[in-house]
Parts: structure tokens; sequence; C-alpha cells
């Protein structure tokens, strides 16, 4: 196995700041609006990682779906033959999404994480009899009531961000499973003020 670890002086040899990229509509929703810029970052640091590797296939975990998204976007506009492979995600055996973000939990606070994935399992099941937005807000409305139905002695709690379900390739939200052939349920929840993100697959 081989590590590439560029310098910031290799990486950046000239400014990026008038660098812009118009990625499209996928990087318009969830985490765009509420991480402005966030995007056109990865966008000049992936190109730039392509443009010093040269790789004819590249991997990205789909715990951040979106992300994917945009370098798909970015793959588009820059023309670049490089296949982009999505990874499952790997988690702990609690269901809990493997992250260095996890690292930043308190004891007490990671022992009630795996509740968003566990929400996450049963809202696919719930969608099998109930629609979108029902789905959408029991999901918010589970997690953000958690902290009631099972207190903590510390007084830890989940705070929703968003939980959105959309369209699997062009992550525009869906209002019924048919208008979709794949949906997927994204979301960021804020825990011990550690922000983390997860997805589900619907159908």
């Amino acid at each position: 196995m081989l590590a590439f670890a560029p310098t910031v002086e290799e990486m950046y040899p000239e400014p990026t700041d008038g660098i812009v990229y118009d990625l499209g509509p996928v990087a318009e929703v969830m985490e765009g609006p509420r991480r402005p810029g966030h995007f056109n970052g990865v966008a000049i640091v992936v190109r730039r990682l392509f443009d010093l590797a040269q790789p004819t296939r590249a991997y990205f975990g789909e715990k951040d779906y979106q992300q994917i998204a945009v370098i798909k976007s970015l793959l588009r506009l820059i023309k670049y033959p490089i296949e982009l492979v999505p990874c499952p995600i790997v988690r702990a055996d609690d269901g809990l999404a493997l992250s260095s973000r996890n690292a930043r939990l308190s004891a007490e606070a990671r022992e009630i994480a795996p509740v968003i994935y566990d929400t996450l399992t049963q809202a696919v099941e719930m969608s099998e009899y109930e629609d979108v937005e029902a789905v959408r807000l029991w999901v918010l409305d589970t997690l953000s009531s958690f902290h009631e139905v099972c207190p903590q002695p510390n007084g830890l709690q989940f705070e929703p961000e968003y939980f959105d379900v959309v369209d699997d390739t062009t992550l525009q939200p869906i209002e019924q499973w048919r208008d979709a052939k794949g949906s997927v349920g994204c979301i960021a929840v804020w825990l011990d003020g550690v922000r983390l993100i997860d997805m589900v697959r619907f159908r």
C-alpha cells in the first residue's frame, strides 16, 4: 500500500481564491446552504489531488453521499476520465457510521449515538406504508424527543439539523416515493457538540 501525502506547497503552488466551480443543483441542497463555500473548497482540493495523482479510479464513502454527487459533477466539468466508485458505509457493530468525528464524542454520547442509525432503519420500514413527508417528520421528531423518552443523567440530546429524502441521482427533494427510481435519506444531527452525518437508501 502506498500513501500519497503532498506538502502544502505541492498542493497549492498558486492561490486558489479565484477558483469557483459551478457544481449545479447537487451542491445547492442539504449541506450546500448550511455550509456556504464548502463544496467549492472540496472541488478545489479533489481536482488538485486528481491532477497530481492521475488516478483511473477514485473511491469515496457513501456516508458523505452528497459529496459523491458533487465530485461526479466536478468530473463532468473538467472532463477527466476517472471512474468514481462509491463505497458502502462502514459501521461499528452497534450501527454507528465510522468517522473520525466519533472520537470527539464523550463516552455517554457514544453510547446513544447508534440511535441515529436505528431511527433511519425504522424509517426504511415505515416507507413501505407511510408517505415521504410523514417519514421525514417522524425521523426528526424521534431524534428530537429521544431525551424525553430516555432521559440521560447528563442531559444529552440529539439536535437534528436536517433530514431530507431526495432522488439518489439529482439529490433534489421528492414528495412521493414514485417521484424517483431511487431515493435516499440524508441526515445531519448534533450530539454533544459533534455534528454527525449519515444516510440510508430507501428504494
